[in-house]
């Protein structure tokens, strides 16, 4: 039978969700912890990849299991799990529902800060800057929903079929005293580092290095920019799943601000 779970996880000691290799990953881990607990290997599908040093404060992964286990498999997962991953839930499908392919939303934010904080260390992002332009740079974040093709906020758009990301939300937020920021993107799909460029770029509107106009040029021009350089990953937060027949709330909401 197949089953959803439902996790959450501090992205700081992993090398992203995808097992690799000669390093420590979030799936590796979670398929360790299941074959030692239901005695007998498990695969499992996530509902997407994220990056190393990314969290995830709603993800979803399925994994099809025979006989139905006779104690409480979540409370037994959890305390064999570390501390930088949680499950929430495990919820029974009624057919072959699939943990990536079906979702038809996806939601992240990312978190900065521009001083030092100790507390808000591998938890939001840190850049040291002052008197950022944010009506700038929220002027830049309204024409997210308006344009569909993202090769130029992506690091490898040759490897994909199409470009074409369809947003259906973009915010900027920032708290009373100016220092810290959310930004809050959903879409279909996301291509590869595609929010991390897309809020360097934002930085750099906000820094007055590149204008609103600019900015929307990387929409018009079809020609790779040069400068595809990623925002910092320990700001960034999957934090919402969507299916058409699974639509949680989720468990924990990161409200550092905004």
């Amino acid at each position: 039978m197949r089953y959803f779970f439902h996790i959450g996880y501090n992205g700081t000691y992993y090398h992203g969700w995808q097992r690799h290799s000669n390093v420590v990953t979030v799936q590796e881990v979670l398929e360790d912890r299941l074959k030692k607990v239901l005695k007998l290997p498990i695969g499992i599908i996530g509902c997407g990849r994220t990056d190393a040093g990314v969290h995830a404060s709603q993800y979803f992964f399925h994994a099809d299991i025979g006989p139905k286990w006779e104690y409480d498999l979540a409370f037994r997962l959890n305390k064999t799990l570390p501390a930088g991953i949680a499950l929430f839930d495990i919820i029974a499908m009624d057919g072959l529902q699939h943990a990536r392919f079906d979702a038809t939303q996806r939601t992240y934010d990312y978190f900065l800060h521009t001083y030092k904080d100790p507390f808000l260390n591998n938890l939001s992002a840190m850049y040291l800057l002052k008197n950022l332009r944010v009506d700038e740079m929220r002027k830049a974040v309204a024409l997210l929903s308006r344009y569909k093709d993202y090769a130029a906020f992506c690091t490898s758009p040759a490897k994909y079929v199409h470009t074409l990301c369809y947003v259906s939300a973009a915010e900027l937020f920032i708290n009373d005293k100016g220092d810290k920021l959310r930004f809050r993107i959903s879409a279909n799909r996301f291509l590869s580092r595609m929010i991390r460029i897309i809020v360097a770029r934002l930085l750099k509107v906000g820094k007055g290095e590149l204008s609103v106009d600019e900015f929307e040029s990387y929409f018009l021009d079809t020609q790779k920019p040069i400068d595809v350089v990623p925002a910092h990953p320990q700001g960034l937060y999957l934090s919402k799943i969507v299916y058409p027949y699974l639509d949680l709330p989720p468990r924990t909401e990161f409200l550092l601000w905004c």
